[in-house]
């Protein structure tokens, strides 16, 4: 064993301790040992003897949704097959633990030899699909030795990646692991080539192609349309404390516009806390009516699962976490070809960039910008249509990844 692996798997080792250290003190590493502890039993009690199983590994819930498209039209198309999706994440596992699309749902175990060899017997995978920035070197070592075929899935790359550093070495060696990376950007693709990966296919990403579901499959929602009525409706999605501010500031003094609030934090203190900024009628979601909600000017979504469908009722969408660490997901939005506006912290998310590049996003870095766009969208109707129309047409023209990918898989 070289250095380079000695020192991985100590990191790994180090890793494991903290998660069993911090897991009596906070729930998430708390929920994530206990998942650990009965992915063995688990996979012995679910496993059907004689089946061949596909691996499908998302770190969580983003991931997931990227590598859904696949899962499901894998099992429509072959049915010979079983699905078992692993999940490093807690909020990947404790949301997804039910989905239908999968025959056996857990966590992955840490990244160590033993723990590999161990899983990989009991499940004896045909095939495994990692998706995005999952490279778990032991685990893809191992398939490699057994010659199970193995794919990055909707991944992408930068510069600035250990892969492409003088130090990167060993990392480099897990990329050449693969069968085929199915990467999302040309950019990528010249990176891997420089540094001798060649089993790469530019397929962009398969949330475009998740997104066009979500939308077929988007709820109608009476007391939302209720709401809305003929009114100019801005639609806020997983907004934080610092993008409510300037919404509610401009909101409370343009009474031509509907506001619905979708925060990314439900509790009830952050709730308060929004309810205190307000200076227009409002009603909370779980209290609502109809009468309520025709009275209203504000709705409060104070649940969960409805944010995807309920963009279809905006004119406009704002998208939280651009003051914080970043943007949360702008295609749930675009693809009902509507403008978006985010925060000044979007550069992570090549499809933020390109939607901004399309005409069909904004970003603002303070309230006098945040006004002034507003306006613009609110009392020109043709810059309102124009710049909806470039964000819908950049969803539906980069879909198709997944028939790409599954194009190359031989099954």
């Amino acid at each position: 064993m070289t250095i380079g692996n000695i020192l991985y798997n100590i990191g790994i080792g180090l890793y494991d301790f903290g998660v069993h250290l911090m897991a009596p003190f906070s729930r998430k590493p708390r929920k994530m040992m206990k998942g650990h502890w009965v992915v063995y039993r688990l996979i012995r009690q679910q496993r059907e003897k004689d089946a061949n199983y596909i691996w499908f590994h998302a770190a969580s819930l983003g991931e997931f949704e990227q590598g859904r498209p696949l899962m499901e039209r894998i099992r429509a198309e072959h049915p010979e097959y079983k699905i078992l999706l692993t999940f490093f994440s807690p909020s990947g596992y404790e949301v997804r633990k039910n989905y239908c699309g999968a025959d056996i749902i857990c966590y992955l175990p840490f990244d160590k030899p033993r723990n590999v060899k161990k899983f990989l017997n009991l499940v004896r995978p045909c095939m495994a699909f990692f998706i995005k920035y999952e490279f778990w070197k032991n685990y893809i070592d191992e398939l490699n030795r057994r010659r199970i075929p193995v794919y990055s899935v909707s991944s992408i790359f930068r510069k600035d990646q250990v892969f492409f550093k003088w130090y990167g070495g060993r990392y480099r060696d897990v990329l050449k692991d693969f069968d085929h990376l199915f990467v999302q950007n040309e950019t990528s693709k010249r990176f891997l080539t420089k540094i001798g990966v060649t089993r790469v296919t530019v397929v962009g990403d398969t949330r475009f192609d998740r997104v066009l579901e979500i939308r077929e499959e988007a709820k109608i929602l009476p007391l939302v349309e209720k709401f809305k009525g003929n009114s100019l409706t801005l639609v806020a999605g997983s907004s934080w404390g610092p993008d409510e501010d300037l919404l509610i500031e401009y909101f409370n003094t343009h009474p031509e516009i509907k506001l619905i609030i979708a925060p990314h934090v439900i509790d009830e203190n952050h709730l308060v806390e929004i309810i205190d900024k307000l200076k227009r009628p409002y009603v909370r979601y779980s209290k609502a009516h109809v009468r309520k909600v025709e009275n209203a000017d504000c709705l409060i979504i104070d649940c969960f699962g409805l944010l995807s469908s309920i963009y279809r009722y905006g004119e406009i969408a704002y998208i939280g976490g651009g003051f914080g660490v970043s943007i949360h997901n702008t295609l749930e939005a675009a693809v009902y070809g509507i403008p978006v506006v985010f925060g000044p912290r979007y550069q992570k998310f090549m499809e933020a960039i390109q939607l901004i590049e399309a005409k069909g996003a904004f970003s603002i870095r303070n309230y006098e910008e945040l006004s002034a766009l507003l306006d613009k969208l609110t009392y020109d109707e043709e810059f309102l249509r124009e710049t909806g129309g470039n964000a819908g047409h950049y969803v539906t023209s980069n879909a198709g990844a997944t028939d790409k990918v599954l194009g190359k898989i031989n099954f």
